[in-house]
């Protein structure tokens, strides 16, 4: 977000100056690569998706989704590299309109991926949720018809928002609500977890005759859960010290890491793909005859 790399920018020598922690600096060059794998991976799960009609269901929408929204994060970093080049070589003037402009529509990406993560990951736990408890009127429940028009409010209202917080990013409760978002799906999706937790005690028979699908696909999503929060959870700590407490010493040393935050959420748009491929028999087997087409030929 713009306000948060201008106000980066002005602590930065503040900052180092009350913490002896050196900066991590990491090459541009590793960040782009992993945005570009990034992007290739969550291409190759939508691709799969979409050619494969024994994968068209709700819950692979769901996952869509959640493919979608990495791979935004990953082209918000190609596209402000390429800003970053273009500038650097002169062809863009500094603190122009068009910058400017360009600034709002990149980060506005970043803020849809985040968004887009948050609502696909809790689309998935309420999925998940409706096949362990209700699973004789699971596709009653959620029908394909269902899952496009959620899907489509969900993310008509990311773009709004993403659109939102581009625009006003430099104030402080945009920033708020930005970090607010994200700990208010953890704790949406933790109430979930308890709910499940003291359901299934009440219900240990009843849960134990489930088919190891509807299971595995509860433990799928512990898994997305728990790499999506390592990965995202420095950054937005991160924002946080930035906004609260900028010239501490202590949040200046944690700041010191932007950088590493930074790798993080686009390693999250790397590990995701192969989380669904371990899980998932049926996206594994679209992975491979995607990938070897000449040998199922």
């Amino acid at each position: 977000m713009e306000y948060l790399t201008n106000l980066h920018e002005n602590i930065n020598k503040t900052a180092r100056n009350n913490s002896d922690c050196p900066w991590v600096v990491l090459p541009e060059e590793i960040f782009f690569t992993i945005s570009i794998i990034g992007v290739l991976e969550n291409l190759l799960v939508l691709l799969a998706v979409i050619k494969n009609k024994n994968l068209q269901s709700p819950m692979y929408f769901f996952i869509c989704s959640l493919a979608i929204s990495d791979m935004l994060g990953s082209l918000y970093k190609i596209l402000e590299n390429i800003l970053i080049m273009v500038k650097n070589m002169g062809y863009i003037q500094p603190g122009g309109s068009f910058e400017t402009t360009t600034d709002d529509i990149i980060d506005s990406l970043f803020i849809l991926s985040l968004l887009g993560s948050i609502f696909s990951l809790s689309m998935i736990a309420t999925d998940r949720y409706i096949t362990i408890f209700h699973a004789l009127q699971y596709y009653s429940i959620v029908t394909m018809r269902r899952a496009i028009i959620v899907l489509t409010v969900i993310w008509m209202c990311c773009v709004g928002s993403g659109i939102t917080m581009a625009i006003f990013s430099h104030h402080i409760p945009t920033v708020i609500t930005f970090t607010s978002l994200f700990l208010l799906m953890l704790v949406f999706i933790l109430c979930l977890y308890v709910h499940m937790f003291l359901l299934a005690r009440s219900h240990t028979r009843k849960i134990s005759a489930l088919p190891r699908a509807n299971m595995k696909g509860a433990i799928t999503l512990t898994i997305l859960l728990g790499v999506f929060i390592f990965c995202w959870a420095p950054f937005v700590l991160h924002v946080l010290l930035v906004v609260f407490c900028p010239n501490n010493p202590y949040c200046a040393c944690y700041m010191s890491l932007f950088q590493v935050n930074g790798m993080l959420i686009m390693c999250n748009a790397v590990i995701d793909p192969f989380i669904y491929a371990f899980r998932s028999p049926e996206l594994r087997e679209a992975f491979r005859k995607m990938i070897f087409c000449n040998r199922y030929q």
